[in-house]
Formats: structure tokens, C-alpha cells, sequence
């Protein structure tokens, strides 16, 4: 049985993201057309896009890993993450909770919203103009914006802990539950290097964004590929076994059956 270790402090934020741009410039169409399916499927579909970020996300791995090691890759490779659904599937499901609650969060408060504004219409003929809430409405400006970025900040570290769990499965073929725990030593192992690529991801995403637009079409595939370069600094390159269990050739043991 093989055991899956990591590396401690092997993280170089910058060459991760320098890699990742030099694998989209040698295969720019794959990468820019790669980026946009995978960023349109798993964004554009309420709750259903849940269900593709494990599957698609791994798909865009597979090829990133096989780019690395120089083998050839094409734009059919990126639905290989269907091969393993069920686990990628349910890994992506654990790596969204907090896009998930976000969204249900989100649902409730425009149903409240909408209730209370027909609720308010019906009675807005009978009833005197409401008093001065302008503190009232200060306070939950506030805090909504707390409660915004304590919501950012806890996403941005569940995604960390959890962004090698993905390759883990469709490179080593580990369970659920191991890639989990194996992602979360591993992240914590490397929260230093983790944490700068995450910065320069995010900055690379703001230049992108600013480039007219069209910049972004480039940051995605480039940021998406920096994570999987950063699994392969802390999981060194995996190779299956490839001992040769073919028979050897008949006259390997000719002279010594002849020298009985």
C-alpha cells in the first residue's frame, strides 16, 4: 500500500504562479477555453453548480498535472474529473458550505424582504409615517458589513484547508476522508507559502479584472493552475509503479538451464 505524504514549508508562492503562467502561455487556447467552461459551470447555476465544482475543478487538475509532467493534453481531458464523480462531487459540496449557506442566507432574506414590502404596502394607507430609523438602519448597515467579512474571512480559509482534497482524488485515488485530513495537515504544514499565493492570486485576479475585462479570461486559468502546482510542490510527483512484471525472454535463462 502506498502512504501519501506531504512536504513542510515546500510552498514557493512565486514560482507556483510563474509555472501557471508559463503552462498557459505554451497552451493558451486549451487553458483560456479550460478556465471558461469550468468558471461558467460552476458559477452561473444556482445549487446545481455545487454538484460540478468537485467533478470540474478535478477535470482542470488532471490536465495541469499531466502538463507538468510534459504529457499530452487536450480539452476532453477536463470532463475526466467525471470518471471519479461521487467523491469529487462530494468533496466540491464540502469545500462550497460556505457559498451554500451564503446563497440560503441569501434566499431567506429576499423572501423576508419581499413579504415585507407587500406587507407594508398593504398597510401603508392606515397606518402614520414611521418614525426616524436612520440609527436603527446604521446599526444593521454595520452589521451586515460584520457579518460580510467574517463570512469572507471563513471562506477564504475553509477553501485553503480544503484545495488539495480535489488532486488528492483524481491523482492518488485516496477516499473522502483521507484526502481531507491529508489536505488539512498539508495546509497547515505550508501556511506560510499557502497564504502568500492566495495574496498574489488575488492580486493577479484584481490586474485581470482592471485589463478592460478581458484580463480576467487569462487570471482564472492562471490562479486555478498555481493551486494545483502548489499541491505538486507539497505532494511530490507521484508515478505508479512501474516495475516490469512481463515474463523475461526465453533466452534469459537458456545458458543456465544448458550448464545443468
Amino acid at each position: 500500500m502506498h502512504t501519501v505524504q506531504y512536504q513542510r514549508g515546500a510552498i514557493d508562492a512565486g514560482g507556483c504562479v510563474s509555472q501557471a503562467w508559463e503552462l498557459v502561455k505554451r497552451n493558451f487556447g486549451l487553458y483560456i477555453g479550460a478556465g471558461l467552461v469550468v468558471t461558467i459551470l460552476i458559477s452561473c447555476i444556482p445549487f446545481v453548480n455545487f454538484l460540478l465544482i468537485g467533478p470540474m475543478m478535478g477535470g482542470f487538475a488532471y490536465i495541469v498535472l499531466r502538463d507538468l509532467r510534459d504529457e499530452p493534453v487536450d480539452f476532453g481531458m477536463l470532463f475526466k474529473g467525471f470518471e471519479k464523480f461521487l467523491p469529487l462531487m462530494v468533496l466540491g459540496l464540502i469545500q462550497a458550505i460556505p457559498g451554500i449557506i451564503f446563497q440560503i442566507l441569501q434566499f431567506v432574506v429576499d423572501l423576508s424582504s419581499l413579504a415585507g414590502k407587500s406587507m407594508t404596502g398593504e398597510t401603508n394607507s392606515y397606518q402614520s409615517p414611521p418614525p426616524d430609523l436612520s440609527a436603527l438602519q446604521t446599526g444593521a448597515i454595520a452589521g451586515v458589513i460584520i457579518i460580510f467579512v467574517g463570512y469572507f474571512i471563513f471562506q477564504m480559509i475553509w477553501n485553503a484547508a480544503l484545495v488539495f482534497a480535489i488532486p488528492l482524488v483524481i491523482e492518488r485515488d485516496v477516499s473522502i476522508g483521507e484526502a481531507i485530513t491529508l489536505s488539512f495537515g498539508a495546509v497547515f504544514n505550508n501556511l506560510g507559502g499557502l497564504t502568500v499565493l492566495v495574496i498574489i492570486n488575488a492580486l493577479v485576479g484584481i490586474l485581470g479584472f482592471l485589463a478592460c475585462l478581458v484580463g480576467i479570461f487569462v487570471a482564472i486559468p492562471v490562479t486555478f493552475a498555481a493551486y494545483v502546482i502548489a499541491y505538486r510542490y507539497v505532494f511530490p510527483n507521484f508515478e505508479p509503479s512501474r516495475v516490469n512484471t512481463a515474463p523475461p525472454p526465453p533466452d534469459t535463462y537458456g545458458n543456465f538451464g544448458q550448464g545443468m
